[in-house]
């Protein structure tokens, strides 16, 4: 059969989702219509660890007998190793199983095209700004519990100093590790700071938590949909001049990372 006479592949896109958070979900809806708009697939649908649809209602939303599974997660950690696996009933790059061929990729986060991606948007909320004097924050939560979490941003901070870009600087930063992103001042040697936060979705950390840190409020703020902490660039704070952006996942060309891991997949398990 030619590719011309095979049926589309199904499109699923798995987020974590949030029991708090009325935004968290609002990115990945965002990214399947996208994707949907474009045809590339005979269907798209989400689903979610903490929000429904839920993954175990996955195979029950699906006709097509051929469907992707990507992770809509920064970085390879205990959700998209045993948790999607598990749910999904997945065991490998390839699973079949309930009359239907699974193909489970890298999650978002660690493709190498998101260092595009991170450029664009800082260079999005910092129009017209000369990189050259400016010390861009890449920012995560930090935890021990998932050191790749870590290794997703310092590995983005490397790709963007190699980029030629030409950034003053450029550091990772965290919530709850060292470089803290509280101490963004001291760690930046330039008088302009762009912040770019390394999550999907714009939720507690982005709209709440890191803007206290960064001191741009003094205390938690209203969910992301009627926060006006990202329309409020440049601040002037601590000496300095600081640009905030939203949560990477929300740039509409999240979506090309999402097809950029298929056609990896594709070529890899060819």
């Amino acid at each position: 059969m030619s590719n011309a006479e095979r049926p589309q592949p199904a499109l699923l896109i798995v987020g974590h989702g949030s029991t708090e958070n009325p935004d968290s979900s609002t990115p990945y809806f965002a990214h399947a219509d996208e994707i949907r708009s474009r045809g590339l697939f005979s269907e798209v649908h989400c689903c979610f660890w903490k929000e429904e649809p839920s993954m175990r209602e996955a195979r029950f939303m699906i006709d097509a007998d051929e469907v992707f599974v990507v992770p809509d997660f920064i970085s390879e950690g205990y959700f998209t190793r045993e948790v999607i696996p598990r749910e999904l009933e997945l065991d490998g790059p390839t699973t079949r199983r309930h009359g239907k061929t699974w193909h489970y990729t890298l999650p978002v986060g660690v493709h190498a095209s998101m260092t595009g991606l991170l450029l664009h948007r800082a260079r999005e909320v910092a129009p017209g700004v000369d990189p050259s004097g400016v010390t861009l924050f890449i920012v995560g939560h930090g935890t021990g519990l998932n050191q790749n979490s870590t290794k997703a941003i310092r590995d983005q901070v490397d790709l963007i100093k190699q980029s030629g870009a030409g950034y003053a600087e450029v550091i990772d930063a965290y919530m709850e590790e060292q470089p803290f992103i509280a101490e963004w001042d001291k760690l930046a040697p330039t008088d302009t700071v762009v912040v770019v936060p390394f999550f999907i979705a714009d939720g507690l950390h982005s709209y709440q938590d890191i803007p206290v840190l960064l001191g741009l409020r003094e205390e938690v703020g209203p969910a992301a949909s009627q926060a006006e902490v990202f329309r409020h660039n440049p601040n002037h704070l601590r000496g300095k001049t600081l640009y905030y952006s939203s949560a990477i996942g929300t740039d509409r060309m999240m979506a090309d990372v999402i097809l950029d891991q298929i056609e990896d997949f594709k070529l890899q398990h060819a």
